[in-house]
């Protein structure tokens, strides 16, 4: 189910947005912080900060920037004049942050960066999901996220409309042409994973023509990955699984050709090209600094 555009998003889980702002900060401003700013800008000097769309986007990663600063000065306040998942214009104030010049300075490029490639993705999964619109089919994400910062880019998926798919290799069982190379039969493998204690719903299969299809259907997965298929191929796989099991469509999907897949039946597509392509949208940090007294 496609989220309202601008609705509330779940918020991001506290120790993944420590961990992940402290990493950006300690690799931006090293073990002596930033040699520019504390040379040329007096402590006493405060200023005000202003987050700028440069360009149409989908916004996501505001508590993200929010964390970047509070980080370096927990007095700085951090007003949201927008919210994560609304489509913005260009030229549009999203948020101030008002306090202290010098960690608003010190973390303009980290609270940036994040900003920057998160409403990228949020974008980019928006763009798909208008793409798709109507057909029924649901935009999944992947794994294919930068390593360290997946839950960031999971969330941002979320934030353009798009729906989070397999956290992890955890939470989800994928049996693929390399654990067949190890047990070659479907049906096992698929017996092996529900052996194991998981859910049908839990366990895809990936396919690469009807035939396997069957044979993850009549092992009882609960889904199927067709991967890299042409639109006849998807549309023979619809035909045959007749609803039975989930049909997963990935491989090579970028703007442009998802709605031909999209009406070939599938439930879903999954595009990795959301996070591991999608370019950064343009913001800037505009800065307003008064002298010191």
């Amino acid at each position: 189910m496609r989220p309202t555009e601008g609705a509330a998003l779940p918020p991001l889980d506290a120790g993944d947005l420590r961990r992940v702002v402290r990493a950006a900060l300690d690799e931006d401003l090293g073990h002596t912080g930033d040699a520019t700013t504390s040379a040329v800008v007096p402590e006493a000097t405060r200023g005000t900060g202003r987050l700028v769309a440069r360009e149409d986007l989908v916004l996501a990663g505001l508590p993200v920037a929010r964390e970047v600063f509070r980080t370096l000065d927990p007095e700085l306040e951090f007003r949201m004049l927008r919210v994560d998942g609304e489509r913005v214009p260009a030229g549009e104030v999203v948020a101030l942050v008002t306090g202290r010049a010098r960690p608003i300075l010190e973390g303009e490029r980290s609270a940036l960066n994040f900003l920057m490639r998160m409403s990228g993705v949020a974008s980019a999964a928006r763009r798909a999901v208008d793409e798709i619109d109507g057909t029924g089919a649901v935009v999944l994400d992947t794994r294919k996220t930068v390593p360290g910062l997946r839950a960031l880019d999971k969330y941002a998926v979320a934030a353009g409309g798009a729906t989070n798919h397999r956290m992890g290799l955890y939470d989800a069982v994928m049996i693929k042409d390399t654990h067949l190379a190890v047990l070659p039969s479907i049906g096992d493998a698929v017996a092996a994973a529900l052996a194991a204690g998981n859910e049908a719903s839990s366990i895809t299969v990936e396919v690469r023509d009807a035939e396997q299809l069957r044979e993850a259907i009549e092992a009882g997965a609960g889904r199927a990955l067709l991967d890299n298929m042409d639109l006849d191929g998807l549309s023979r796989c619809v035909a045959s699984a007749g609803g039975r099991i989930v049909l997963e469509a990935s491989g090579g999907l970028t703007p442009g050709r998802l709605r031909a897949v999209a009406e070939t039946g599938v439930d879903c597509l999954s595009i990795g090209w959301l996070t591991h392509s999608a370019a950064a949208a343009d913001l800037a940090l505009e800065t307003t600094l008064e002298a010191a007294s």
